[in-house]
């Protein structure tokens, strides 16, 4: 079976348009979790760099914030706005382009907070892109930090834009 999925991928390495380059990208979405009473909204923004080795992935560094919008509660006369919630993210990032315009992948790393009261801690995020352009593409993901006390977990959708290398347009 190991033999056969080894021959499936080789035999699909030329359809497979893996991206090489500088990479930034924006992400909206809802806080699940631990963190669902005090965020109502999460957005993002990414920046790193893709290297693709061969046509079949492309690995990475990725970097940026991530901020929780905070929910506002209201008890009768008293007003209580809950502080806003701050990540910045440190990863190492991988694609699988098993088509031509679909890739999935993960983000891999850790969370730094930027508020005392929350903690950072370890950071995965696993993905699944759609290409919509030559580097750009759509994507939707979940997003796990993992603090001593409490789990940050969201899901996201999102938009990336590759500004592709030479050598990836050379080899196109």
């Amino acid at each position: 079976m190991k033999k056969l999925l080894l021959l499936a991928v080789l035999g699909m390495a030329p359809l497979l348009n893996a991206q090489e380059g500088f990479k930034l990208g924006a992400h909206g979405g809802i806080p699940l979790g631990d963190f669902n009473d005090m965020v109502g909204l999460v957005f993002g923004a990414d920046v790193g760099y893709a290297w693709a080795p061969n046509k079949t992935f492309d690995v990475g560094v990725k970097t940026g914030l991530v901020h929780g919008f905070p929910e506002t509660f209201r008890d009768e006369v008293i007003r209580e706005r809950l502080p806003s919630v701050d990540f910045v993210p440190l990863a190492a990032t991988f694609r699988v382009w098993p088509g031509t315009t679909f890739s999935f992948g993960a983000d891999i790393g850790t969370a730094i907070s930027l508020k005392d009261e929350v903690e950072g801690g370890f950071y995965y995020r696993p993905q699944l892109g759609i290409q919509v352009g030559a580097g750009s593409e759509v994507n939707f993901s979940y997003s796990v930090i993992e603090t001593d006390s409490a789990t940050w977990s969201t899901v996201t959708f999102g938009f990336a834009y590759t500004f592709l290398s030479k050598r990836t347009l050379r080899g196109r």
